[in-house]
């Protein structure tokens, strides 16, 4: 049995390419700021996180934490989910991770805490061509949140499709695995019906820029 961790568009592939193998996952797992009730790093609402899980017809689980949450803390809250139904069962966790060695390993050595292993579908996907996959498959997304020291703070809130993927500048990766963006997918062939939702503000904080996306 699997679970998936659910932030953007590579878990939104993700899900998609455990779909086609016939390993659907049992439950989506994401971190969540508690104070705050919205994504950790992505900054995305509780409400449209909830929504992406009922489209995807998967049952989600929260790790919640709270602003500022240290590693070891972290861990704890880990443990705490895995010890529990639907994620009591689950013997494998898949990640969207493409290329960062370092950030698998320390999910491996994560996982191994609590005698789970992980599995990585994309790992190793040419990005520009998984990019160009995505938009075909008929996904939508938008860039919830950005690294302005690597990308300008105008893409914040764009869609994230083909005239995008043209305008990013050479230094960013196309999938954003470097950390340079996050995206909200909100439609696509994982979902029974879109994720109705609008752009709100756009601000930057702690060195970040945020777009908001509103529940519609």
């Amino acid at each position: 049995m699997c679970a998936v961790v659910e932030r953007g568009k590579d878990s939104a592939l993700t899900l998609w390419t455990l779909r086609a193998e016939g390993a659907g996952p049992q439950a989506l797992i994401t971190t969540v700021t508690d104070e705050y009730g919205r994504i950790s790093m992505h900054g995305v609402r509780r409400e449209l996180l909830e929504r992406q899980s009922e489209a995807a017809g998967v049952p989600l689980v929260e790790v919640r934490i709270p602003p500022g949450c240290g590693n070891d803390l972290y861990e704890e809250r880990l443990t705490q989910v895995f010890a529990l139904p639907p994620l009591s069962t689950v013997e494998t966790v898949a990640f969207g991770d493409l290329f960062l060695e370092d950030v698998r390993a320390h999910r491996e050595q994560q996982l191994a805490v609590s005698g789970r292993c992980g599995v990585f579908p994309l790992w190793g996907r040419d990005t520009s061509e998984l990019a160009r996959e995505f938009i075909a498959a008929g996904f939508q997304a938008v860039i919830v949140c950005l690294d302005p020291r690597a990308l300008d703070a105008s893409f914040a809130g764009r869609a994230y499709d083909e005239g995008l993927l043209a305008e990013l500048p050479a230094n960013v990766d196309p999938c954003g695995e470097n950390g340079e963006f996050h995206t909200f997918v909100h439609a696509g062939p994982i979902f029974s019906e879109p994720v109705a939702c609008e752009i709100g503000e756009v601000v930057q904080r702690e060195s970040f820029v945020f777009c908001d996306v509103l529940p519609r």
